[in-house]
Order: C-alpha cells, then structure tokens, then sequence
C-alpha cells in the first residue's frame, strides 16, 4: 500500500466502475474518497460499511466485483464539504466524472471547480494528476481554466490535468425487477440500482509529464496526442451507437442486443464505421504511425465494437442509446460531425447518413418536446427536401446556411428511401 490518495466527482457507473474500481483494486491508495450528491446514495454506501457492488459484463457473462473502502461524502452538507475540500488538498489523483463539461462550475462554493480550486491551494501533495472523464474532447482544458478562474485558482507546476477516451460502456439499472431476473449485485445489498459496466478496460489518457511522478492507478494507456484517439471515439464508437440506437428504436428493438441478428442494420453500421469513420480518419491520421488508424486496425476496432454493443450480458437498449437526440444530431457531434470528416476526405457518407435520418425521425415524431418551432412540427420525414431540412438544422445548430450544411442536408435527405427500406423488414 502506497501513500496515494484518491479523490472523485461523481459516483455514476465509470467512477464505480472503473475509477474507483481501478484504484482500490491496485493496492496503490490508502483513502478513496468520492464527492456524491445523492444523498440516499452516499447514505447506502456509508450503511454499507463504505462496501459496494459493480457487476461486469463479459463476452460470456456477469461477474460481480466487490470495492471495500469507498468514503461518500456529500458537498451540500457542511461537515462533508469540509472533507472534501481536505481530501483534495492531499489527493494524488483526482478525477471528475459528470453528466457533462457543463457541471465543472455549476455551484460557486461547492462546484467542482470550485472545490479543486480549493484543494489545489491547499495543496500537501507533491504532485497531483486531475483526470477529466466526461465526454468531451477538451474535458480537461475546460475543467483547468474553470478551475483558474476561481479565487487562488493559479495552477501549481506540479499538477497536471489529463484527459481521457473511456470506450467502456456502462449504465445504471433502476429496475429492481430487471436487477432481480437478470441477477445483478445491487450498489449495496437492498439498494433499488445496480452498477452494469462492460470488462472492456483499455483506458487512454494524456501522457503524464510530471518528473518522477507514477500514477497510483497503473493499467492506463497513455498517449502523447489524445485527439486523434477522441475523434475514433466520438465519429466511431460513439457515432454507430447512435446510429444503431436511433434506426433500433424505429423498428421496435428495446434491447441493443436484438440489433446483432438484422443482417441488414448491421451491414449498415459496419459500412458506416469502417468505409465512412474509418475511411476518414485513417486518411487524416495515418501518419501518426499507431496500428488503430490502418485499415486492419481500425477494422478489428469496429468489429470489436460491433460485438460489444450487442452484447445481451450487458443489455443496452435502444432507447438509452437513442436518448438526447439534439445533442447527437449537433453539427460537431457524433452523426453530422463524422459525415462532415467524410465529405472533408473524399468519402459520401450514405450510410451515416441513415442514422442522420433515423435521428431526424426521431426528432420529429416529438417536436413540440425537443422545442423545435411550431412551423417545423409538420415535418415528415419521410417527404423532407433538401430546404426543409436545411431550415431545420440551421434551428438546431443556430447556425447560418453554409454550402456544409446543405451537402449534408442533401446527404440526408438521400438516405431517407434507404431508411424506409430498412424499417420495412
């Protein structure tokens, strides 16, 4: 046991999951400290003698894993945000994982960025590595400059902010008759939610560049250049989840796992992720030399993921997969962003191009819930033009008509006799 010190933002299933999970499972950290809001949470976890319950999805089932020694603490409550702002003051190792970047400084006293601010000038550590695990590319430059902004906020030179590409996919279940046939482990025995993550563990995060500092969490892939590897997550994984998802809730699938025996929706994605995300992103990084972006590499890439978002041990559904469809549809996001990256390269993105749609139909069968203007809820899309689809992604990107968008609206509006075909069988 080393002197390491872990402090957390966030007890969803990647803090749990694998943060967490990692750190005690290394032996390299004698406190593990988590910053929760839930106060039933943090309450059940503390009956719990600090104990809690992951359960692991494998290629050939569930294996439940056991952490000891977790302590919860609320930052709402006084006496626990004393704690917390202790325990990042001789933390070695932090990291935040949140719904989004949009909570780094979401309270002024007891945010996140506020309290590493706080833990940062108090520091007693030698050295302290703050990953950001949120899904964003810029996670960490976002969460550093939220942090300097706030009072004594200067950054120690021996302190570095990383980001991170975490494929490892992960839910919460709430339904304790889902936790009951399918078997799981509760967070803690008698908790109505259950922690679900995949075995998946190949983490990349930002090379370490503190002198003489060794993270306490070892099984880490670092990597000098994140972005490359972002983009492979987001117009890769993170797109073709969206696209299964949003063409899988179309047909009536409720579990992602359905999904793997459609020839058809599947020889979809699989051009989708290898000619169209691969194609492009091998041409703008081959140069770096690393065996993801060559053909077989990025093709062992998707077929390795293609079998784990159907994985019926981890029972995805279609709707969680499907869910925030006006962020999913952004113009940097997963859909339009990668036929974008297409297009730059050469490639016609038609396959995405169905998910675009499948993300259009979606939208529009709820419009007046998504906030879409009343002069675009008669939209069908099954009879959208090139103008009316402009008009409606110039709505949701606040963006003015640019010859992009209407190459993409163009694109879209092709794939719709494709998408209709797929639905009808």
């Amino acid at each position: 046991m080393s002197d390491h010190i872990f402090a957390g933002f966030g007890f969803g299933p990647i803090q749990a999951g694998l943060f967490a999970k990692e750190a005690f499972q290394s032996g390299h950290f004698r406190r593990i400290v988590v910053a929760e809001i839930d106060q039933r949470l943090v309450d059940a976890v503390r009956s719990n003698g600090g104990t809690y319950y992951v359960n692991v999805a494998g290629s050939d089932g569930i294996e439940t894993v056991r952490i000891d020694g977790v302590e919860l603490l609320n930052p709402t409550n006084a006496d626990d945000l004393d704690a917390i702002r202790a325990a990042c003051a001789e933390a070695t190792e932090i990291t935040t994982c949140l719904p989004s970047v949009n909570f780094f400084d979401s309270h002024p006293t007891h945010g996140v960025a506020a309290l590493i601010a706080e833990g940062l000038r108090r520091r007693r550590s030698d050295a302290t590595i703050i990953y950001a695990a949120e899904n964003h590319n810029h996670a960490a430059e976002i969460l550093e400059q939220a942090v300097t902004q706030r009072p004594g906020g200067a950054i120690p030179p021996q302190v570095q902010f990383l980001n991170t590409v975490i494929g490892k996919m992960s839910q919460v279940v709430n339904d304790p008759s889902e936790i009951a046939s399918r078997k799981l482990a509760p967070i803690v025995p008698g908790f109505g939610r259950a922690f679900l993550v995949e075995a998946f563990n190949r983490i990349l995060v930002t090379k370490t560049t503190i002198p003489g500092f060794v993270p306490g969490i070892g099984v880490f892939i670092e990597k000098a250049d994140l972005l490359p590897f972002e983009e492979a997550k987001l117009y890769g994984h993170n797109a073709i989840h969206a696209l299964l998802g949003f063409v899988g809730l179309l047909k009536g699938y409720e579990k992602m796992t359905e999904i793997k025996d459609d020839t058809r929706l599947m020889q979809v994605a699989r051009e989708a992720f290898i000619t169209e995300s691969g194609g492009a992103l091998i041409r703008k990084h081959a140069s770096l030399g690393d065996e993801l972006f060559t053909d077989s590499g990025y093709r062992h890439y998707a077929e390795d993921l293609l079998a784990r978002m159907t994985n019926p041990y981890l029972a995805d559904t279609t709707t969680r997969a499907a869910r925030d469809v006006v962020r999913k549809l952004g113009v940097h996001d997963r859909i339009y962003g990668t036929m974008a990256l297409a297009m730059e390269h050469g490639i016609e993105p038609k396959n995405m191009a169905i998910g675009a749609m499948a993300g259009i139909a979606l939208l529009l069968a709820n419009a007046a819930d998504h906030g879409l203007p009343r002069e675009l809820h008669s939209l069908n899309w099954r009879t959208l033009d090139t103008r009316s689809l402009t008009q409606l992604l110039t709505f949701l990107w606040q963006s003015p008509t640019s010859l992009t968008l209407r190459r993409l609206a163009d694109c879209t509006c092709s794939a719709g006799k494709s998408l209709a075909a797929l639905l009808a069988k």
